[in-house]
């Protein structure tokens, strides 16, 4: 394993690490950063527990080696501004056990950059790959419907 200094724009700012540029950018945000926030999940994309945003599109952080973040603008869900959204799961009761929301919001508020009004399909197909397995999916699609509705009346 060979260290670099690596520097990262994560949240917002700017921070300078020393790690191999292929390890997971999850484990650079969690153990070396401390932003937990993004939580590992199966390790192997299919989950959607470690979902953050490069340059504002979801991808999956136990897959992102640190060099392909680098150079990107890194969102995590510490650094999510998405109040409406983030109001909307509260509204709908969406978490039960928590685990996978870091991911589902990180997934949902990318689909509402992207597409202001979106259609079930669309929620669908955004939302695919991320996992609940306390099953609150259409809690879930209810919350992306009422933050999509509530940005529309801004």
């Amino acid at each position: 394993m060979t260290q670099q200094t690596q520097t990262l724009q994560v949240n917002g700012k700017n921070f300078s690490l020393d790690a191999d540029p292929n390890m997971p950018i999850l484990w650079a945000l969690r153990d070396i950063l401390g932003l937990t926030g993004t939580k590992f999940g199966c390790g192997a994309g299919l989950c959607g527990a470690c979902t953050i945003h490069l340059d504002g599109k979801p991808v999956r952080g136990c897959l992102t080696s640190i060099k392909q973040a680098a150079g990107k603008q890194i969102t995590t869900i510490e650094g999510l501004e998405a109040d409406k959204l983030k109001a909307a799961w509260v509204e709908h009761n969406v978490p039960q056990c928590g685990y996978c929301q870091a991911g589902q919001l990180m997934s949902a508020a990318a689909l509402l950059t992207t597409t202001a009004n979106p259609t079930e399909a669309q929620i669908d197909q955004a939302m695919t790959g991320n996992i609940c397995r306390c099953g609150t999916y259409p809690r879930i699609k209810a919350a992306i419907f009422t933050a999509a509705n509530s940005k529309a009346e801004a």
